[in-house]
């Protein structure tokens, strides 16, 4: 599988019932622990003071990644999401020959 940089950005629409964003809020929690457990989800961190999560996600191609990974989750109608592609670099130093 390949990796990939997502940065995503969660925009509840204006009007929306509460509890509707609560329930949500809980299955997308339950769905990232389903993804974590199948490979896709190895890291997701959230930066100080805001309301994006960035995180490094693992499909076959972008199409996967946002069909049937990233549109698997609840919260995906609201979200944006600004995908990088990654490779490996000769210097991580978690790089195995």
């Amino acid at each position: 599988m390949k990796e990939f940089l997502v940065e995503l950005t969660t925009t509840v629409p204006e009007g929306t019932d509460p509890a509707e964003v609560d329930r949500r809020r809980a299955v997308e929690s339950t769905r990232a622990a389903e993804l974590a457990a199948e490979g896709r989800l190895f890291r997701l961190w959230r930066p100080v003071g805001e309301l994006r999560s960035i995180g490094v996600w693992r499909a076959e191609d972008e199409s996967e990644l946002r069909e049937q990974v990233l549109g698997s989750l609840p919260l995906w109608p609201w979200m944006n999401a600004v995908i990088t592609p990654l490779q490996s670099h000769p210097n991580d130093p978690g790089h195995t020959v």
